[in-house]
């Protein structure tokens, strides 16, 4: 089926329509816009830029997606945003492309779900089935795994990597790395444990909970440097597959200090931004 336009749209000569494509009222797409097959834009959407919405795509009234990188180094290139099939963008949320310092690349997986008024900013990269709750706004650079969910109203320091499943709750601050399956929450956010109802809906057995509870009593122990503390965790669980990427994700440092837990926030409330290792 061919798109479907609505007289008060405007697409500009160039952009690429997938069947079935429906455009709604005063949206606007830019010409080099491509909307694979049966997105929807409701009303009011605004497309520029080098964006790619895949498959299914939905948008509600009044987002904007492809908008120049709020970046002054950004030197105009022509970068791009990708959004991947099936992910549901609601009212007023913002998305920006890649700036030409970086990746170039702003890139959104498949199945995601951005809420009202969120914002993603240059060179982000989302993985699969995340969630960005409502007028959350994630800064330049800041990486989501997939199954993710990030709660309404936080906001994600630049850099910040998020792992698989992990889940920061509502009005978070989060200024450094959240492991995989973590549960972050607070101003500032700290870790409080894992994300009990994330791993339950991927399935994992309770055996492989109790092991991956006992790593974490490892590695976030009083005694010893993190360093020691990661050796012991994998000569003692590095057998199993989460774990093992878990001690990955802490060595394989960011440009981030890697949250911890709550007991390691001082009085004053401030995290220690000393190096892990």
């Amino acid at each position: 089926m061919a798109a479907t336009i609505h007289p008060s749209a405007i697409v500009e000569d160039g952009a690429e329509l997938g069947a079935d494509v429906r455009i709604g009222p005063f949206c606007h797409v830019q010409s080099d816009a491509v909307l694979g097959e049966g997105v929807q834009l409701l009303s009011h959407v605004s497309v520029s830029g080098r964006t790619t919405l895949g498959e299914g795509c939905i948008v509600h009234p009044f987002a904007v997606l492809g908008g120049q990188p709020q970046n002054f180094r950004h030197e105009g290139a022509n970068t791009t945003l990708t959004i991947g099939k099936g992910t549901i963008i609601r009212e007023g949320a913002t998305v920006h492309v890649g700036s030409s310092n970086s990746t170039g690349k702003t890139l959104i997986g498949e199945q995601c779900h951005l809420f009202a008024q969120c914002h993603v900013a240059h060179d982000c990269h989302i993985g699969d089935h995340v969630i960005i709750g409502g007028a959350s706004a994630l800064a330049g650079h800041v990486e989501i795994a997939d199954h993710a969910s990030i709660g309404g109203f936080t906001a994600v320091l630049q850099f910040v990597r998020i792992g698989h499943h992990a889940f920061v709750g509502g009005a978070s601050a989060v200024g450094h790395d959240v492991i995989p399956f973590g549960l972050a929450a607070r101003d500032p956010a700290v870790l409080h444990g894992f994300n009990l109802i994330g791993m339950r809906r991927a399935g994992m057995k309770r055996s492989d909970i109790d092991t991956m509870r006992s790593a974490y009593a490892i590695i976030y122990a009083d005694s010893g440097n993190i360093a020691a503390n990661l050796d012991k965790a994998r000569d003692r669980y590095g057998d199993h597959p989460i774990v093992a990427e878990i001690v990955d994700f802490l060595e394989r440092r960011g440009k981030r200090p890697v949250m911890r837990p709550r007991r390691e926030v001082g009085e004053a409330g401030s995290q220690d931004d000393a190096p892990l290792m």
